[in-house]
């Protein structure tokens, strides 16, 4: 009897041992994300400028289409797209007994306009820092709620907005528009394990998968994406039919929801799309 309960006790000790290898051995979970390669839309990034600033339309007008002559612009992209380094840019204490250029942005929009400590980085943040240097005056940024840009410079608390600002009817009320600098799509970023999208070609083939269930897509508030998922007549966009749509204050804060399970899908501009992507696996190494 003793020597049958040994028997027995060794091989369940065995059993426990094999089942704590299979479990050290599980798969790790997949926390990362992927984007969908298809554009949603086709939009043009623009400088708002006050509407009752025609000259400095103009300086902005002129500085637009030298720096995409000179090159300085794709310098500017390499900076993040390619093999260049980005430059900090440092904005100047608001002091209106000076000549400044006061730019309003929401720095929540990497590679276009990020903060790392106080300094400035992006795209258009290089971009406004040379603009500054070619009229000749300050440069001090704003940093605030992307809803709230283009109602800066409406109300006079800011010269401009640099901010990845897709031009539309609707915006127009509120700025000019300068002369497109950037071209940008509507993309989608998924869980990595999503398969449902693996044989869309098109934007067709996307929208039917996003309308086949009902889905919750989240992402910055106030930004095309928000326009494009609720349906927009000034944008020309019919809505995803049954999408609920969630706003957040940053597309990185909508993705890593996703990641946690609260939300379904995230639409943003590609470029930050590529950086959030990355961004996720290099947490998940």
């Amino acid at each position: 009897m003793k020597k049958t309960f040994k028997k027995m006790l060794a091989c369940a000790m065995s059993a426990a041992m094999v089942c704590g290898v299979f479990a050290g051995c599980a798969k790790k979970e997949d926390k990362t994300v992927k984007m969908i390669n298809i554009s949603l839309t086709d939009e043009e990034y623009a400088f708002g400028v006050d509407k009752n600033n025609a000259e400095l339309l103009e300086k902005v007008n002129a500085y637009v289409k030298e720096v995409k002559g000179n090159g300085k612009l794709d310098t500017i992209c390499n900076n993040y797209f390619g093999d260049g380094t980005p430059q900090a840019v440092v904005s100047a204490t608001l002091d209106e007994s000076k000549e400044q250029l006061v730019v309003v942005t929401n720095a929540e929009f990497a590679p276009f306009e990020y903060k790392e400590g106080n300094n400035y980085y992006g795209i258009d943040m290089e971009l406004v820092a040379g603009l500054a240097e070619y009229v000749g005056q300050e440069l001090v940024i704003l940093d605030v709620d992307f809803d709230s840009v283009c109602t800066y410079v409406e109300t006079g608390r800011a010269d401009m907005v640099a901010a990845a600002l897709t031009v539309n009817e609707t915006r127009k009320q509120s700025v000019t528009f300068s002369e497109s600098y950037y071209l940008a799509s509507q993309v989608l970023i998924v869980p990595n394990a999503e398969t449902k999208f693996d044989n869309c070609k098109s934007t067709a083939d996307v929208i039917a998968v996003l309308e086949a269930a009902a889905c919750k897509i989240g992402g910055q508030s106030g930004t095309t994406a928000e326009s494009y998922v609720k349906g927009d007549a000034d944008w020309g966009f019919d809505g995803v039919k049954g999408a609920t749509w969630i706003g957040y204050t940053s597309g990185s804060l909508a993705a890593n929801d996703m990641v946690a399970g609260n939300i379904d899908y995230v639409l943003i501009d590609k470029a930050p799309a590529q950086v959030i992507v990355e961004k996720i696996a290099q947490a998940n190494k």
